[in-house]
């Protein structure tokens, strides 16, 4: 398209952008829709195959959701999965591995007996797993030297399923089957910048290297990117940024599947799991260790400046800060966590942490993965003086969405993209094909999609 002009146009080529363009492209009556990617190719970022661990999460094992928040999670994760799997390359997108959550002495047993209790209703494919059991298997996790370990040990967890995504890959065919759809103008741009945001009249103006573009209606899917475009409009100027980085560490493969552990409910941070990666076979990747930097993208040095001009450093920020230091916990894992960066002493301390999962792992089987590992820009809420754990997302109700950060990760992207295609659609007066929606990739699940949730969505009024 020569004028550049859009009903919608989508900022950030990472898999939420690119499920965006897909769903509007494929279930809307939208017809000129515009994509803008900084980088070369689709998933460069977050959504590269080894800035992130590649799970699809269901709610079962991540013992950090309640029921509510698990189902919901579910619905989520069972649309990407009815995608991919009607994907004629669904060998490179979606993958199944064992997939368990480990519980380690007496009172995390406990926890898991009476997890098991309340999700196994919701879960028909959920086992509460002994130590025979999971030694059957995941051999590693449960032996040592050759027996079974000593200290009690109790998993929940599934064989049959598909648990992990290539979400570089899943960004790829949505950018492919969007441009198939036909009876619609769909333009992608990539190695293009957007470096400012304005309103004129009904349109917005979207300024990249050189070139303007106008639009009815926008979604940026940039993370910490987002919050600076939002600030552009004056939107979010009340929300600071905390960028949290995520290490990993190979070692030769010790598992058949996914391995996670129970969460600490006093960090907000993920708790170590073992992983297989989908791109590097014969192998395990545990993680992640938890480090704030100064960066809106790992390994790229050039975004520190839009992260100091959205970090806005001032009281409200440092009481969070202060907050977060003064629970015990957090204080000791974020100082563990930086001791986690130095060489050699990041391999004694981490191999301690490890050996919960696998306790026969040596210190010559560890290798720092280096350059694996993404950002994840959490939200400091200046005027509640909180940091915000979930999704966050900012509607301004102008036919302008900005998406922060999708939550669980990658898995949220089709019902995230979704929410947004419903909001966008009304803002436009346009029609949403809900019987086809319904076929593809709800089943019998229509509502999640349609509610805001508490928490879920952060307007631009608030």
């Amino acid at each position: 398209m020569s004028s550049n002009q859009y009903d919608l146009l989508i900022v950030g080529g990472g898999v939420s952008g690119t499920a965006l363009l897909y769903m509007t492209a494929k279930y809307t009556d939208i017809k000129r829709i515009g994509l803008i990617e900084k980088y070369a190719a689709p998933a460069r970022v977050n959504s590269l195959s080894s800035n992130n661990s590649q799970t699809l999460h269901c709610g079962d094992i991540e013992t950090n959701y309640t029921l509510d928040k698990a189902l919901k999670v579910k619905r989520a994760a069972s649309m990407l999965r009815n995608y991919a799997t009607a994907q004629p390359d669904i060998d490179h997108i979606i993958f199944k591995y064992p997939k368990m959550v480990l519980a380690v002495g007496e009172n995390e047993c406990e926890q898991m007996r009476e997890r098991f209790k309340i999700f196994s209703p919701h879960y028909p494919d959920l086992k509460l797993l002994d130590k025979k059991a999971i030694s059957k298997i995941e051999p590693a996790v449960a032996l040592k030297d050759g027996r079974l370990r000593e200290d009690e040990v109790l998993a929940l967890g599934s064989t049959d399923e598909y648990t992990a995504v290539n979400f570089e890959a899943l960004s790829r065919s949505f950018v492919r089957q969007a441009e198939k759809i036909e009876n619609k103008e769909i333009d992608i741009h990539f190695n293009e910048t957007v470096t400012h945001i304005k309103i004129e009249k009904d349109r917005f103006l979207v300024e990249t290297n050189g070139i303007c573009y106008q639009t009815k209606s926008l979604v940026v899917c940039a993370g910490g990117h987002s919050l600076k475009l939002a600030h552009d409009l004056g939107y979010g100027l009340h929300y600071s940024c905390l960028p949290v980085a995520g290490s990993y560490y190979f070692t030769p493969q010790c598992l058949n599947g996914k391995v996670y552990t129970v969460q600490n409910d006093a960090l907000p941070f993920a708790a170590i799991h073992g992983d297989p990666d989908v791109l590097v076979p014969g192998s395990t990747r545990f993680g992640p260790t938890a480090l704030v930097l100064p960066v809106l993208e790992r390994y790229n040095l050039k975004t520190m400046p839009e992260f100091l001009q959205i970090f806005k450093f001032d009281r409200k920020v440092a009481k969070v800060l202060w907050d977060l230091l003064k629970v015990r916990d957090i204080r000791n894992y974020m100082f563990k966590n930086m001791l986690f960066e130095i060489p050699l002493i990041r391999k004694i301390l981490f191999l301690k942490d490890v050996r919960k999962i696998v306790p026969a792992l040596k210190f010559k089987d560890l290798t720092f993965a280096r350059r694996v590992g993404g950002i994840r820009p959490q939200l400091i809420d200046k005027v509640n003086a909180k940091l915000l754990m979930g999704e966050a997302k900012i509607d301004t109700g102008i036919g302008a969405i900005f998406n922060m950060t999708p939550s669980p990760g990658g898995t949220s992207c089709l019902e995230n993209a979704e929410i947004d295609m419903r909001a966008i659609a009304g803002f436009l007066n346009l029609s949403v094909d809900e019987e086809s929606i319904k076929k593809d990739l709800l089943g019998d699940d229509v509502q999640h999609g349609k509610e805001d949730f508490p928490g879920r969505v952060i307007s631009g009024d608030d």
